[in-house]
């Protein structure tokens, strides 16, 4: 895996150096297909997607709080700006005579990471360009949110809040509209906000891990609850691609836990990685509850690379009162392929990449710890 963190993306300006649209918009055709995107006019009547994006990157990089940016940090909101409309052309559509791109933003995010990945992206830096995509607008519209405290609390475990209202400014100052100027002021008051909660350039804090496990498992939850921590086990719930290495990882870091495999539990009731899955689920969770009554500590081995995968196994851990770590397992890209391929029983290469396609990397949102292939030092 690339860990080099001073990984800077290709074409990002130097302070007060212009940016070379000529030399971009000829390596990247996924930034070519912008200028053949409408939009509406009444929130963008600058135009195109194209025209839209190069508004922002110019807005953002003549920003002084950017220009004072580290180069590594610098790169990281020049690539979110660069990236966050990506999914525009295979979002749009008409609906009663406006244009819409209704799922453009999560769909950005997947695009971006696949991108950012065929680019050598190291994981940490990746992550967080894929996060400012994903929550850039949060700025802009968290006060519509239900609960806009938890939302922006929220947000601080994914990405850092100052970096996404730069994200949102260049988002803002780089459209026509009429509404230009409450979009500024909104985004001033989520800067306000966030301060206030103590969460504008790092995560809010807690009491402890539990207390934060406990208040994003809430609507409700109390933000200074010292929750009292009855954990009775530890459960850990490895996620990545198959390839990735998680039989490695347990081998040589938890080799002391019994193991729930999935793959284990496929080949002894003969089922296909392609067929249905339910019986395996099934054996698998019977496994799962007798150990937790049992209170003994294992490990839940399986890809678990969706939010909604790992949510229901995380609810049925919780219930037995486990304390739940989610190790993470990351290799470059061939190497998965290359690792697959020499396992007993290979998935094949096209399911791999829609597992990509579906992955969401695990966040201290989920559990008591998360293990992670590496941090950015002064990120999150």
């Amino acid at each position: 895996m690339n860990t080099n963190l001073s990984w800077t993306f290709p074409g990002c300006p130097e302070v007060n150096q212009a940016i070379d649209w000529t030399t971009l918009t000829s390596r990247f055709k996924w930034l070519r297909s912008l200028a053949a995107c409408p939009q509406d006019p009444i929130y963008h009547a600058e135009g195109d997607v194209l025209t839209h994006t190069k508004l922002v990157c110019e807005a953002l990089v003549s920003l002084s709080t950017w220009q004072h940016l580290s180069r590594v940090e610098q790169s990281i909101l020049f690539a979110a700006a660069l990236l966050h409309d990506v999914a525009k052309p295979q979002a749009t559509q008409t609906v009663e005579g406006r244009l819409t791109s209704k799922g453009h933003v999560r769909q950005g995010a997947k695009l971006t990471r696949r991108i950012l990945r065929d680019l050598d992206a190291p994981f940490a830096i990746r992550e967080a360009i894929v996060s400012i995509v994903q929550l850039g607008s949060l700025p802009i519209w968290f006060w519509d949110k239900p609960n806009p405290q938890r939302a922006v609390i929220a947000a601080s475990y994914a990405s850092r809040c100052d970096w996404l209202a730069l994200m949102a400014e260049g988002d803002a100052r780089g459209r026509i509209c009429a509404d230009q100027a409450r979009l500024l002021d909104t985004i001033a008051f989520f800067r306000e906000f966030c301060q206030e909660n103590e969460c504008w350039q790092q995560p809010r804090s807690f009491a402890s891990d539990h207390s934060r496990f406990i208040y994003f498992r809430k609507e409700e939850g109390n933000l200074d609850y010292a929750a009292f921590d009855d954990t009775c086990c530890e459960v850990i719930l490895m996620s990545g691609l198959p390839g990735a290495g998680k039989d490695h990882w347990i081998e040589h870091h938890a080799q002391d836990y019994p193991v729930i495999s999935l793959d284990r539990l496929r080949q002894d009731l003969n089922v296909s990685p392609e067929g249905d899955q339910s019986v395996v689920i099934q054996a698998a969770r019977r496994e799962a509850k007798e150990k937790l009554r049992l209170q003994t500590s294992f490990i839940w081995n399986a890809t678990n690379i969706s939010h909604q995968l790992r949510s229901g196994l995380i609810d049925l851990f919780a219930s037995y009162r486990a304390r739940i770590r989610i190790v993470y397992v990351e290799v470059p890209w061939q190497t998965v392929l290359q690792q697959n391929a020499q396992r007993p029983a290979p998935v094949p290469e096209i399911v791999i990449e829609q597992l990509f396609d579906r992955l969401e990397v695990p966040s201290l949102l989920e559990a008591h710890q998360v293990n992670l292939p590496d941090r950015l030092s002064f990120g999150f």
